[in-house]
């Protein structure tokens, strides 16, 4: 009932076999894996590169809106230097305003407590290039919204590029993870291919002690049929 050498050597190395087709089958797939992660990685540096171009794009185009916005500031400080003769003819009427002092005596109370800021402006004018107040209120309001406009812009290509870092790590941290354990999986099975070859090797030691062992003894019975056939004879 017990198996004899030779078929459990068989079956060893049929169990041998079948560890190395299952080896091969997993160091397939992890080359798989490898070149599906390769692909992403490639995906991933395109897709930095294009960001990168949109950021560089965008830095562009808003200096193009900043030179674009000094240029209409210059044409319009053109403009009104043009108005200056009319407004020198409008002098003539001030004889017309006379009426509007009351009003403008009501108004002076109010307008004294902010006195000090019109002061401040008018010193801004007059060691500018600007030609009045309003100028250099205009010139504030669009300079506080192209700042506002390149702080949100910025925020958002912060924004934009924190989330891809993230995205980034949580990726690599993923794929390995997955290296980690194929690596692991590859050493079990590494491990377990050796023992079988050293199984192999101990039922091939075996088989030849028995071959060597039936060798003795087919002589062995060589020689007792010759010795009775001499007696026979």
């Amino acid at each position: 009932d017990t198996p004899s050498p030779l078929l459990r050597l068989q079956e060893k190395r049929k169990q041998v076999e079948e560890m190395q087709n299952v080896l091969n089958v997993k160091q397939q797939e992890f080359r798989e894996k490898m070149e599906v992660i390769s692909c992403r990685w490639r995906d991933l540096h395109t897709k930095k590169a294009q960001l990168k171009t949109y950021m560089e794009k965008s830095e562009r185009i808003i200096k193009e809106n900043e030179e674009m916005q000094i240029q209409a500031l210059k044409e319009a400080s053109k403009e009104r230097e043009k108005k200056i003769p009319v407004e020198r003819e409008l002098l003539k009427a001030k004889e017309l305003l006379e009426d509007l002092k009351n009003k403008h005596q009501k108004l002076h109370n109010s307008v004294q407590k902010y006195a000090i800021f019109n002061k401040y402006l008018e010193d801004v004018v007059k060691i500018s290039r600007f030609s009045d107040i309003q100028e250099v209120i205009w010139r504030y309001e669009t300079l506080l919204s192209v700042r506002n406009e390149l702080l949100q812009s910025q925020q958002r290509h912060t924004e934009m590029t924190e989330q891809a870092k993230v995205l980034l790590d949580q990726y690599v941290e993923e794929k390995e993870a997955e290296i980690l354990q194929y690596q692991d999986e590859l050493v079990q099975l590494q491990q377990r291919f050796d023992k079988a070859q050293s199984d192999v090797l101990y039922w091939e030691t075996r088989w030849a002690d028995t071959q060597n062992m039936a060798a003795k003894k087919t002589q062995e019975l060589g020689t007792i049929k010759l010795a009775i056939l001499n007696l026979f004879q």
